[in-house]
């Protein structure tokens, strides 16, 4: 992102070498589980589990699946399928490579073009991998999951590439070397097995490999505790041990950086997912580059960039937590500690990531959820050392604008292209191909006030596939309860009536430290803006609404959207702000009439279904509906469920009794009571998802059930992974039952 303790390969003779034999943490005492009547159902596959999960799904299926929603899942699939969707693609030697989905293909192709075809309204598609055919030669529902190329070492087009396929859409792939020349599997060649982990090449004959196929130790959260350098015609089991790592961090990586004449090897050891330990290969042993676990860092050529996750104080000088630095590769391999600060974050502004083209440097930043693109040179320093610093101006307000690099490393004139994909609520996305350093009179005049010239021009454009002219989209601000400002967006009619009446969706995550940014979403315009239901008896009673719904997204607290600050401040027994801000967010949206407490829904997934969970249990009485997908409910078992050990350094290790503690108070299935008016809920997931896992899901919805609260309403999907959809079919349909459960509670009552 695991083999017996016997026959281990040593590790390189190095006192600093990465890993330990130590075991996993025990707490000298562990907190008391509450009683748990549904623990049977933690038994994924059983029998008896499948036929509670199908008489589940066939009792909601029978109340959503009405004309109304048939023609509400035709929409979205409409959209999903739509041929004239941006084909995003990736650029490797002379071609463009795409992966797609429509209706003809439901599980995709996996195709490549070229550059002046691609310009082209039609381009002409070379057909690498149909992944239907291959699921129907092979027996088996793959799902793709990307492919990763070796680098010629002749300067040749990339050949050989290693494809990822998941057999059901969850987290552990196949992983499968192919030909793209002669379009087939290579015979002979690498294949592992099924398991979750990574590879990464190092020479034709040669896989760098983390996994826990084939006997490989995993870590307490699944994932692969060992790195080694498989050889061509070998088994895993038989692969030369590189380095392993203790049993209660998170994940081992190893990976190869074929940059030519910067070729290097690397070890990861991913403690949690916000501390981790990196090593360099020199000389066959492990260098560790010296820097605390919570400073993030990459390597690209000459420079180390180092991005800390807290206040990093070092030879007597304070980073900010959120700061990007660089610094000479070698030079701070061999003790120096001369920084270039690149970006230092303030009250409003942070840094979201960073790509290198071949001269330049393009950071993504946010100024208060708004995106920001700044275009560093540091061929050009000033007389302080600081790098020349250019705005690029592709960023309207209230959008979200990505730029990253087309192909760092092409020698010729597409070495300084980027890419921009800009995309807004209201705003169909687009895709434009710059030029960093290009000779226009623009970029003349920048390159004469000390900033970096570019050029650039639109490529493509989404359809539409609503009236947008018709919403328009607003950002306000809701003081929680520590009076904190917290951002949101609302899109809505322009004809909008502040009368408390409008059905209200609000979307949150508040975690990970992952932003909610503007984004245009077909499915959300059809299925819930321009949402109409005349004539129609919805929900408990008789009624109809003729006007459409409100979109509302809310950037709370353990995001990203301000930077580690943002996201820190609601970390472990701090959680309860990322309720709070949400909560505010609802008062707000009442408060100024948008809507009321029996029109608002909220909806979540994964982390985000944790909070629409709390929203459930701590604010009742703010909406009238809930749904809750692929969720976090059980939070003093999270840790023993799928992949939920990763998580400890996000929410707290419910068996240590001092976090037991601060965890219970926002673990949702336990904090159901009986006389409570609960609102009506929706809880959906997915029998393969291996991330999350469907227990939780399901034992919420199971002791709901049991404890008489009515309008609670379970589905399972039997595949799709943590996603919940596999394909375009699939997603649609989930996202029809959301939308169109949410419209029924909430537009129907009186």
């Amino acid at each position: 992102m695991t083999t017996t303790e016997a026959d281990q390969t040593p590790l390189p003779e190095n006192d600093n070498a990465p890993g330990s034999k130590s075991g996993p943490r025990h707490a000298a005492e562990t907190a008391p589980e509450p009683t748990d009547e549904n623990v049977w159902l933690e038994d994924i596959h059983g029998e008896e589990q499948l036929a509670w999960v199908r008489e589940q799904n066939a009792r909601t299926e029978e109340l959503l699946e009405d004309a109304e929603y048939l023609a509400v899942e035709a929409g979205i699939l409409e959209v999903l399928d739509s041929t004239d969707r941006i084909a995003m693609v990736n650029k490797r030697g002379d071609f463009y490579y795409n992966f797609w989905k429509d209706q003809e293909h439901p599980k995709g192709l996996w195709r490549r073009t070229t550059w002046e075809s691609y310009l082209t309204e039609a381009p002409e598609w070379d057909v690498l991998l149909d992944i239907d055919a291959l699921a129907a030669a092979e027996g088996v529902e793959w799902v793709f999951h990307g492919a990763g190329f070796l680098r010629p070492s002749d300067g040749s087009e990339y050949r050989l590439a290693m494809v990822s396929l998941s057999p059901d859409g969850g987290d552990a792939d196949r992983h499968r070397e192919f030909d793209v020349e002669t379009r087939t599997f290579v015979e002979g060649g690498f294949d592992l097995p099924t398991a979750k982990g990574n590879v990464s090449w190092l020479d034709a004959d040669t896989l760098l490999v983390s996994s826990t196929a084939e006997g490989l130790p995993a870590t307490t959260s699944s994932y692969a505790r060992t790195g080694v350098k498989l050889r061509r015609g070998q088994s895993l089991a038989d692969a030369e041990r590189l380095f392993e790592i203790p049993e209660d961090h998170m994940l081992a990586m190893v990976a190869h950086d074929s940059t030519p004449g910067f070729e290097r090897t690397f070890a990861v050891d991913y403690i949690d997912f916000y501390n981790r330990s990196t090593w360099l290969l020199r000389d066959d042993s492990w260098v560790a580059i010296d820097v605390p676990t919570e400073v993030n860092i990459s390597a690209h050529r000459d420079w180390l960039l180092f991005r800390p996750q807290k206040d990093w104080e070092v030879a007597g000088d304070l980073y900010p937590a959120g700061t990007l630095l660089a610094a000479d590769f070698e030079g701070y391999l061999a003790g120096s500690r001369e920084f270039v600060v690149l970006f230092e974050p303030d009250s409003h502004t942070s840094l979201q990531s960073w790509s290198w083209t071949r001269d330049y440097l393009l950071l993504n930043l946010l100024r208060d959820v708004s995106s920001e693109i700044r275009v560093l040179d540091p061929v050009r320093p000033d007389s302080a050392g600081a790098w020349a610093s250019t705005v690029l101006d592709a960023c309207p307000p209230l959008h979200d604008v990505n730029a990253y690099a087309v192909d760092d490393e092409d020698l010729g004139a597409a070495g300084n292209d980027f890419w921009l994909v800009a995309t807004g609520f209201t705003t169909p996305t687009t895709l434009t191909r710059g030029t960093l350093g290009a000779v226009s009179e623009g970029a003349v005049r920048a390159a004469e006030s000390g900033g970096v010239a570019s050029q650039h021009a639109e490529v493509k454009r989404s359809p539409s596939f609503f009236t947008e002219a018709d919403y328009e989209v607003q950002q306000h601000f809701a003081v929680s309860e520590d009076g904190t400002k917290v951002p949101y967006f609302q899109v809505a009619s322009k004809d909008l009536v502040l009368d408390g009446q409008n059905p209200t969706q609000l979307s949150g995550y508040g975690g990970f430290e992952i932003s909610r940014t503007p984004a245009y979403s077909g499915s959300i315009g059809r299925a819930w803006l321009e949402r109409r239901t005349q004539g129609v008896s919805l929900a408990d009673g008789p009624g109809s609404h003729s006007r459409g719904g409100v979109y509302v997204v809310a950037n709370i607290r353990g995001g990203g959207e301000y930077g580690p600050s943002w996201h820190r401040a609601a970390l472990q027994e701090n959680r309860h702000r990322a309720y709070e801000d949400f909560a505010a967010v609802a008062r707000d949206l009442i408060s100024r009439g948008v809507t009321s407490r029996q029109r608002l829904g909220c909806v979540g997934g994964s982390n985000g279904g944790l909070l629409v969970g709390n929203m459930l249990t701590q604010y009742p009485e703010l909406f009238g509906a809930v749904s809750c997908g692929v969720p976090l409910l059980d939070m003093r078992r999270y840790t023993k469920l799928s992949a939920g050990y990763s998580w400890i350094a996000e929410y707290g290790d419910p068996d240590v009794p001092e976090q037991w503690e601060f965890i219970r108070t926002f673990s949702p299935y336990h904090l159901l009571h009986d006389g409570v008016e609960y609102p009506e809920t929706f809880i959906w997931t997915a029998t393969s998802d291996d991330r999350v896992g469907p227990v939780q899901a399901r034992k919420m919805a199971a002791r709901m059930q049991a404890m008489g609260i009515p309008n609670v309403w379970f589905h399972e999907a039997l595949e799709g992974g943590h996603a919940g959809a596999s394909d375009n079919r699939q997603a649609a349909a989930l996202q029809a039952r959301s939308n169109h459960f949410l419209w029924r509670s909430l537009a129907g009552s009186n």
